[in-house]
């Protein structure tokens, strides 16, 4: 599919977005300012930047405990994401979420969710609503490769094909559920055969090339405006990291060196930014401008989040059920 010049710099500059705060957060995280866990986006860039690419601001996500790179794609605003990983009372969960719990309603963010495959039955209650108030609006549910085993992936699959839901369901495949390879915990190659038993149309992509993804997620979209119903599609990419910060040297008890560099090579940036560079959409003066522009918008937002209040202790329960 043809993408405008203005498009595929959008992608990119997503992309650039995610990788730098991302890569903000390893060092603050190592310098303890960033409580709690941190599960990192690295590496799959490509995926919330291409799915969301495609969306508008009223359309609505659910997200993962691996959530920054969809809500950054999204436009959540990274002050009040970086007060929120920093525990401050200026976040958008007043510093009582963290990490996994980045939530903006406003534009269609539903929460990132420390459950695995917490998120794919509200991405179909999200869809249930759309159709009832009778909008064009759709919803896309971000899940792993291991939370499609869940009981919640295969019953929200089912309730959407049912009551052909606008619903777009897209799987990270980044072959590991924590540190467990999919090889060990599915008989399956491609996740995206488990649409067929829901009558949906189940595409695998290739997760590291951003305009792969953008392209399917593009289809899917439009039949779900269309009223035709949902859409699995199958992303696969691969997370730099360890599972969560801490995780010792970064998986390598489950994994080699070899497979993370091997995957490394396959970089969506570099990728996305070399098709620029051809098409002299982009120069390697305005990359470094771009960069430079997004690393400052990240400082300010760390700016933000050290000179921000802590909740005090009379806050505690706050915002939060209890019950008796």
């Amino acid at each position: 599919m043809e993408i405008s010049k203005e498009k595929l710099l959008d992608l990119y500059n997503t992309m650039v977005k995610i990788r730098l705060f991302e890569d903000r957060i390893v060092d603050l995280y190592a310098r303890g300012l960033v409580p709690g866990l941190a599960h990192l986006y690295l590496g799959e860039e490509a995926v919330a930047a291409g799915v969301c690419g495609v969306l508008r601001e009223d359309d609505y996500i659910t997200s993962t405990h691996r959530g920054h790179g969809h809500v950054i794609a999204k436009g959540a605003d990274l002050k009040l994401m970086m007060a929120e990983l920093f525990g401050k009372k200026t976040g958008y969960c007043k510093g009582k979420g963290g990490s996994m719990h980045i939530a903006d309603m406003k534009i269609g963010i539903l929460g990132a969710n420390g459950i695995a495959g917490g998120g794919i039955p509200i991405a179909g209650g999200a869809g249930l609503s759309i159709k009832l108030r009778k909008t064009d609006q759709v919803s896309v549910g971000f899940f792993g490769d291991a939370s499609s085993n869940n009981g919640t992936f295969h019953e929200s699959l089912n309730f959407a094909s049912v009551h052909r839901l606008p619903v777009i369901f897209v799987c990270e495949n980044n072959k590991y559920g924590i540190s467990v390879s999919q090889a060990k915990h599915q008989a399956i190659k491609d996740i995206a055969i488990r649409a067929t038993s829901y009558d949906m149309p189940g595409v695998v992509v290739d997760g590291n090339d951003v305009l792969d993804v953008y392209g399917a997620a593009s289809k899917a979209v439009s039949r779900a405006r269309a009223g035709e119903g949902p859409t699995l599609i199958e992303c696969k990419t691969y997370r730099w990291r360890g599972h969560h910060e801490g995780d010792p040297n970064q998986g390598r008890r489950y994994r080699t060196t070899e497979e993370i560099e091997e995957w490394k090579k396959k970089d969506p940036i570099p990728r996305l930014a070399g098709k620029l560079l051809e098409q002299k959409a982009l120069t390697k003066k305005k990359m470094a401008s771009i960069e430079a522009r997004l690393a400052e918008e990240i400082e300010q937002a760390v700016a933000y989040a050290n000179e921000s209040a802590f909740p005090s202790i009379e806050e505690m329960f706050e915002d939060v059920l209890v019950k008796g």
